[in-house]
């Protein structure tokens, strides 16, 4: 029993190494940083830092917009997610469904700097895709296709893809097919099947691969400060302007944690909406 009890620690013991020094002190060094004001060693305790997100409107606008916008590359990635899900899980042969999974994997291999220059190129006004455009005859003069919000949504959708495919594929393997198969015989539409028995069965895989997504848009910096040009604010860019550009630290920390804070806020509402609870999306 000691020996089995010894094992479990000296197994777990790398885990938890890496969660206390990697995670919980650096937040925790991070989170006393923010409730300093920054005035030196000797510095007050204070939330001053938390009151200037609210105090200024572009702070918390930019948050508004980032989350807004992360809502929606969610939602656009999860309908294009699904039919691709529902093809490799339940119509492509077993053969072809490694396949088509290591198709999705691929640009995952590169990163996600790389991914992002190589769409800049193709939809610059020299790019690829004005070049075509050109050559057939259907546009007189370039458009310039990047800088705007509908491209950093593309960009986001498109580094979130396999995020959102992955739990899919995996809540649609799980459908029993005689189901399917039973409704259609007693009438069902496709509509009604998809409403009805697809989706309300796959709402874990939804839910984790929302959860997942959301997160990493909230939180990406490249794509939206690349593609999105200096018109598409988004809060990570607050942050690094905090950090990196006015050197102030105490506000950077505080700006995260916030972002950490309100976006958990915006998780724990969504699952309230959809009544399921976080064990039940992440096992």
């Amino acid at each position: 029993m000691r020996r089995a009890r010894l094992g479990f620690w000296l197994f777990l013991a790398p885990v938890l190494a890496w969660l206390v020094l990697l995670i919980i002190l650096p937040h925790l060094d991070l989170l006393i940083m923010s409730l300093r004001d920054g005035s030196g060693s000797g510095a007050a305790w204070t939330l001053q830092n938390y009151a200037n997100f609210f105090g200024e409107p572009i702070y918390w606008l930019t948050f508004v917009r980032t989350a807004m916008y992360s809502v929606i590359t969610t939602a656009i990635t999860f309908l294009l997610a699904m039919p691709v899900a529902f093809y490799i899980a339940k119509v492509a042969r077993v053969r072809l469904q490694g396949f088509l999974l290591t198709l999705l994997l691929l640009p995952f291999w590169v990163s996600e700097l790389v991914r992002i220059y190589g769409w800049m190129i193709l939809l610059r006004e020299s790019g690829v895709v004005n070049f075509a455009l050109l050559k057939l005859g259907v546009i007189d003069t370039p458009i310039e296709m990047l800088y705007n919000d509908a491209t950093m949504i593309m960009g986001l959708v498109y580094t979130s893809m396999l995020f959102m495919v992955v739990p899919l594929v995996s809540a649609v393997e799980s459908l029993d097919d005689s189901l399917i198969e039973a409704a259609h015989d007693l009438g069902a539409g496709r509509a009604v099947i998809w409403w009805r028995i697809i989706l309300p069965h796959c709402k874990p895989g939804i839910t984790s691969g929302s959860i997942v997504v959301f997160m990493l848009c909230l939180g990406n910096y490249l794509t939206p400060n690349l593609m999105g040009g200096k018109n598409s604010l988004w809060f990570t860019e607050q942050i690094y302007n905090q950090f990196i550009a006015s050197f102030n630290w105490n506000q950077g920390a505080a700006f995260g944690f916030l972002l950490l804070a309100l976006s958990s806020a915006i998780i724990w509402l969504g699952l309230k909406v959809s009544r399921q609870k976080l064990g039940e999306v992440a096992s």
